[in-house]
């Protein structure tokens, strides 16, 4: 009798998969994910990196920004989304007030999220500032993704949601910004809200992979926020694509159910048990 082979495991996303497809020339895909059932889908869609980010204050919690959130509510979302991958390498964001005060702080943080959450990496907001964070968690053994451009911890300080990188000055301090971090270990870095040849020039000169969000097409990979690529609500920034009305979609299934269930026809025989 013959026997089928056992199939191949599931090989998951490292950091050092992220240099490799730069140096390959393969585009990387990240999409935010906040739960388990949104994370298994884009897991089995071969997504290669979910990030726990803190706009998980925008999109769930209802706050106008991400500044509200606290490392207790980042915890549970990053675990369930660990717990729903075999593929993604997961990053988890560290929010506003939780490493700005220098590496312990930061490494303190990065600590609950591997041993509590089972993150693979953490994402932190800055550049040269946020150096000394960068190395303590690098030596520590905590790969960490930078974010640079417009950072939005930040965007009181920025002005609100500008873009950055503008004009040769502003350009020439975010890539200052660029190598300060992948020379303290970033295995990559986000490129938020910044013009596209920037970010082109950026990614030309850093070995370590750029990540783009609203950062042109010439990035090592691309992010969006899921519910903005799924169209799951009534805004979304310009750099966004909705790539499927997931948010109509839903409604007209909820309104669909509504309308079975007060006119008596859910559930039906074929959804009750009948003996």
């Amino acid at each position: 009798m013959s026997q089928h082979p056992a199939p191949s495991p599931v090989r998951r996303v490292r950091v050092h998969h992220l240099a490799e497809a730069k140096q390959r020339g393969e585009k990387l895909t990240m999409l935010t994910a906040y739960d388990f059932a949104t994370a298994r889908i884009f897991d089995e869609a071969g997504i290669d990196v979910l990030l726990v980010g803190d706009s998980i204050g925008n999109t769930m919690l209802g706050h106008p920004s991400p500044i509200p959130v606290t490392v207790d509510e980042m915890i549970p979302p990053t675990r369930a989304v660990v717990r729903a991958t075999q593929r993604a390498l997961v990053v988890a964001d560290l929010p506003f007030g939780s490493y700005e005060s220098g590496p312990d702080q930061a490494l303190a943080t990065a600590t609950r999220y591997l041993k509590e959450a089972g993150a693979h990496a953490v994402k932190f907001e800055g550049g040269a500032r946020v150096a000394p964070q960068i190395r303590a968690l690098t030596d520590a053994g905590v790969p960490v993704v930078a974010h640079l451009g417009f950072t939005p911890q930040s965007e009181n300080t920025l002005g609100g949601h500008r873009v950055q990188g503008r004009g040769d000055e502003a350009a020439e301090r975010l890539a200052e910004d660029a190598v300060a971090v992948q020379d303290a270990g970033a295995v990559a870095v986000v490129l938020e809200m910044v013009p596209a040849p920037v970010a082109a020039r950026i990614t030309e000169v850093l070995s370590i992979p750029t990540i783009g969000i609203g950062a042109g097409p010439d990035c090592d990979g691309q992010v969006l926020v899921w519910t903005d690529m799924a169209g799951m609500s009534d805004w979304s920034p310009r750099f966004a694509k909705m790539f499927a009305p997931v948010g109509e979609l839903l409604g007209q299934a909820a309104r669909a159910y509504a309308a079975e269930v007060r006119g008596g026809q859910f559930p039906d025989a074929d959804h009750s048990f009948l003996s």
